[in-house]
């Protein structure tokens, strides 16, 4: 694995098995729900699975939602309602995978929910390939929050 400005839990000298099975739990849960699927000839869903771990080790996992009217929503946005949903807001990592298999890294619209529900999430490593991740704060410079 590639180290990223020393923030991949994935990378060392040694792998680090926990992390890779974090890792492969987390993308298999993305992936097994990216299978994508027509509602309406205006709306379609699932077309990209998330899936997140928290603080107390609980995995949440979404799907997006694409509508013709822009009215739909990333399945980070999913993952982070489910987990909200069950009262936690600190995210550890997150991964977004499309049906075809490649990680995706979060838009900025996602990027901006994951520090606003909660400032810790500054640290949140996000998968942004199979060999390389990134915190958050990495992807948000100069952010007007920190």
């Amino acid at each position: 694995m590639e180290e990223v400005s020393g923030s991949s839990p994935l990378c060392s000298t040694k792998y680090n098995t926990t992390a890779l099975k974090k890792f492969d739990t987390l993308y298999k849960k993305a992936f097994k729900i990216s299978s994508g699927r027509k509602l309406s000839d205006c709306a379609s869903c699932g077309g990209v699975g998330s899936a997140l771990i928290t603080e107390d080790g609980n995995i949440y996992t979404g799907i997006c939602i694409d509508c013709c009217s822009g009215l739909g929503f990333c399945a980070e946005h999913s993952a982070i309602a489910e987990m909200l949903k069950n009262k936690e807001s600190r995210i550890i990592e997150i991964i977004a995978v499309g049906s075809d298999g490649k990680i995706l890294p979060p838009c900025g619209r996602c990027r901006e929910l994951i520090i606003q529900v909660n400032p810790k999430n500054r640290n949140t490593i996000i998968y942004i390939s199979k060999t390389k991740t990134k915190k958050l704060s990495q992807l948000l410079p100069d952010h007007w929050q920190l």
